[in-house]
């Protein structure tokens, strides 16, 4: 590590004021959190049943009833209370308050005498805690419940759940380890990991950071812990009845030690939360070992294992990585919390070292998946984020039907939909990042910053015209002139000159940049302004010819935007358009669709249908016709109804 740490920015420091994400942060506050808090309690008609807080009633001895929903059902409350925190710290509502202080309480009436808390244990199986941990999550909902303890604390100061997940982290400590009387294991869904270094960050207790060590330094040891855990219980599954196969070790990443592993294989989100954990532990501990591991595995998502929206997970089977330029657009998996995973991970490799391919990341994953996985009401939620739909595949092939053509109002195994809530909510936390003399400006995104630099308050007002063009200006606010460095990060989409001006004068962009900022260093005065224009203009772009799913084959992207072409606009059969490779790509604002966005038109080829007649198979002939196509924003896709959609485009 090379010194070039940075230090995130607390949700009190930065208030949004964006024309684009405000929208989003006000629809996750004011509609999202509602409605989660609805389907938490199975208000929501027609949706899958949460058990929720049911489940808590009954473990706290307050409702009769048996366990209901996924073992790790816990995990969404919990991942909503963050998201609940989240917004608390930049919006005070005393009635949203008010209901997580009675669902903290609830909580805390379920949690044994002994620290532990898990209502599928409590409820249902409570001789047999820690019995199955390849499989059943207890450590898993402990690390998201200690997540929302440590965010609800830092928002309100309010200790209750905090005290209650130190008692239950003290309990794992306990429980977990190397002495003889302990359990030498580690999590089936990697998760705590990441949320004991914030219960560290947050309490000073060095046994919490130890013990997330401990997990991560004792994956992947020989002999295997799964291997023993599952011969112990008979070789039983509590997900199939009957003696099952040997658990895959790749699938939860324990084949190997982690400070070994150098390819992103298995659950793709176990991978990437835990692949922040190592990147924290490598940060805080200053161990060059585990971070050299964390850059190899980045480069291998980034470069053979990540979708052009930011997805990650290429197969249903296991929700996981497959290999390398594996990536298929119809029967893609790119979960939302993948996706979610990674600008983890990527926000955890900036803090080590700026620099802006991380932040690149962060952006393609924000407004291409996250936004998309939501619809615009913020009421129905895609698991799956596919690059191509129709929807009778969806609804008639065996290997499609995780595949939905519609985002749908709640699922049996919801994660997903509170963990999109509290990334948004969250937002904040992403935008800058400082070191001791210099403002990293790592998003485009309207907001206000107050922050120290070397001691001195510094505040910062961008104003922001993403993703729909690139304006982008920044106002210096300072008691009295300080010298420091303002960083701004030249995206990975911007492969043309920039303009920088700083007072109105023009200044050398190429001379500047390093790591990917461009760093203006001087005596900065109140009010000073600095001019940051992006070129952004619609283009074509090609996968490697490695990515056989998109041989001949290309997408337009325009800025941080990724597009499609979607049914309604372009009539059914997709597959039957194509670009030739020098077309013009005309771009247009249309102020009356969704509120006002840049749509993409271009002159395209149909494959006649027509003169097919009945024959599925013909001499080889130049049979197409000249048509105009037009596309949007892919995170916009599925607003409007049933219909196929297509990112990758045939290039004649």
């Amino acid at each position: 590590m090379n010194g070039l740490a940075t230090t995130t920015i607390s949700l009190h420091q930065v208030r949004l004021d964006d024309g684009f994400w405000s929208n989003y942060a006000d629809l996750v506050r004011n509609t999202v959190i509602p409605y989660q808090w609805g389907a938490l309690n199975d208000d929501i008609p027609d949706a899958e049943r949460s058990y929720a807080i049911h489940n808590f009633k009954v473990a706290a001895g307050e409702q009769d009833g048996e366990f209901g929903g996924m073992v790790f059902q816990d995990s969404d409350l919990a991942k909503w209370l963050e998201a609940v925190s989240y917004s608390l710290a930049t919006h005070r509502d005393p009635q949203l308050e008010r209901i997580a202080d009675e669902t903290i309480s609830l909580i805390v009436r379920a949690q044994q005498p002994d620290g532990y808390l898990n209502t599928y244990y409590t409820i249902k199986e409570p001789s047999k805690r820690w019995t199955n941990i390849y499989e059943c999550h207890e450590l898993y909902c402990a690390g998201h419940m200690i997540e929302a303890a440590v965010a609800y604390y830092q928002a309100t100061g309010k200790r209750q759940l905090l005290d209650a997940m130190c008692r239950f982290v003290d309990y794992i400590d306990e429980v977990f380890g190397q002495n003889p009387n302990q359990i030498k294991g580690y999590p089936g869904h990697q998760e705590i990991e990441l949320a004991l270094v914030k219960l560290y960050q947050v309490t000073g207790e060095p046994r919490y950071l130890r013990l997330s060590q401990y997990f991560i330094d004792e994956r992947g040891k020989a002999p295997s812990f799964f291997l023993e855990e599952w011969e112990s219980r008979g070789r039983q599954s509590h997900w199939h009845a009957g003696t099952t196969v040997k658990p895959d070790l790749t699938y939860n990443q324990s084949h190997q030690p982690v400070r070994e592993q150098d390819t992103a294989v298995g659950h793709a989100v176990r991978a990437v939360y835990m692949y922040t954990a190592m990147a924290d532990l490598a940060r805080l501990t200053g161990d060059e070992e585990l971070y050299r591991a964390c850059l190899r595995l980045w480069e291998n998502i980034t470069t053979k294992q990540m979708y052009i929206t930011g997805g990650i997970g290429s197969t249903h089977h296991g929700e996981a990585f497959s290999y390398a330029y594996d990536l298929p657009n119809d029967t893609i998996y790119a979960e939302t919390c993948a996706s979610i995973g990674l600008i983890f991970f990527a926000q955890r490799m900036l803090q080590i070292e700026a620099k802006s391919e991380y932040a690149d990341v962060i952006e393609r994953a924000l407004y291409n998946l996250v936004v998309g996985s939501m619809s615009l009401d913020g009421t129905c939620y895609f698991y799956v984020n596919p690059l191509e739909v129709v929807p009778e595949a969806s609804a008639k092939s065996p290997e499609k039907f995780h595949v939905k053509a519609e985002r749908q109002k709640w699922f049996g195994c919801s994660c997903c939909p509170p963990n999109v809530a509290r990334l948004i909510a969250s937002l904040g936390q992403y935008i800058y990042a400082v070191n001791e003399n210099t403002v990293f400006t790592n998003l485009f995104i309207g907001s206000h910053l107050s922050v120290k630099v070397g001691g001195d308050d510094v505040e910062l007002h961008q104003e922001s015209n993403l993703p729909w063009s690139g304006e982008v200006r920044l106002q210096v606010a300072l008691q009295a002139p300080k010298r420091f460095t303002l960083a701004l990060r030249v995206p990975a989409w911007c492969n043309r000159e920039a303009l920088l001006k700083v007072n109105g004068v023009p200044v050398s962009v190429e001379e500047r940049v390093d790591n990917g900022y461009v760093k203006i260093y001087r005596t900065w005065c109140d009010e000073d302004v600095v001019e940051w224009i992006l070129p952004m203009i619609p283009e074509l772009v090609q996968a490697n010819p490695k990515v056989r799913a998109n041989a001949g084959k290309v997408a337009i992207v325009r800025g941080p935007l990724v597009y499609c072409l979607e049914q309604v606009d372009n009539g059914e059969n997709l597959g039957a358009v194509s670009l030739a490779p020098d077309v013009k790509l005309e771009e247009k604002f249309n102020a009356n669709l969704f509120g006002g966005i840049v749509e993409v038109y271009a002159d395209a080829y149909r494959d006649d249908e027509l003169s097919w007649g009945n024959a599925l198979y013909r001499p080889l002939t130049q049979n197409s016709q000249a048509v105009p196509v037009r596309a949007i924003p892919y995170y916009l896709w599925g607003n409007r109804g049933l219909g196929e959609m297509l990112v990758w485009i045939r290039c004649r």
